[in-house]
C-alpha cells in the first residue's frame, strides 16, 4: 500500500510540474532570452502590480490577458500562482503577475515593451 501511495504522490508532482511546463517556455528573440506562453507569445509584467497581486482587470485585462493557471498549479522555481479577485488564477514570475498583449500578433512580437512606461518583457536570465 505504501508503494502505491508513493507512486500516486509522484504522479501528482509530475502532473503539477507538467502543467507549469506547458504554461510558459524560454525563447530567444533578437539575441534576448525571454519567456513566452506555450504558443510563443511574449510575456509581460505590469509596474502597477504588487508582488503576488494583479491590479490589471476589466479593460486592462482585455488588452493584457493574464497567463492563466489552474487552481491546482504549484510554484516551480521563480514561477508562482496568484489568485485574482475574480477567483481565477494566473502565473507570476518572481512574484510579478505575467500577461500577454493583444497587439502581439505572432510568436516573437514584443510590441508591448514599454507601453505607457509600465509594461515590460519578462526576460529569462
Amino acid at each position: 500500500m505504501k508503494t502505491i501511495a508513493l507512486g500516486f504522490a509522484a504522479l501528482l508532482l509530475a502532473t503539477a510540474a507538467s502543467q507549469a511546463a506547458e504554461a510558459w517556455k524560454e525563447a530567444e528573440v533578437g539575441g534576448t532570452k525571454i519567456y513566452t506562453d506555450a504558443r510563443g507569445m511574449t510575456l509581460y509584467t505590469f509596474d502597477k502590480d504588487e508582488k503576488g497581486k494583479s491590479n490589471c482587470y476589466d479593460k486592462c485585462a482585455a488588452n493584457w490577458p493574464p497567463l492563466k493557471a489552474k487552481a491546482s498549479a504549484k510554484t516551480e522555481g521563480e514561477w508562482s500562482v496568484v489568485k485574482r479577485t475574480d477567483g481565477t488564477h494566473m502565473w507570476a514570475y518572481d512574484g510579478k503577475p505575467v500577461y500577454t498583449f493583444v497587439k502581439d500578433k505572432k510568436a516573437g512580437d514584443m510590441t508591448g515593451e514599454g507601453v505607457a512606461g509600465a509594461w515590460h518583457v519578462v526576460k529569462a536570465d
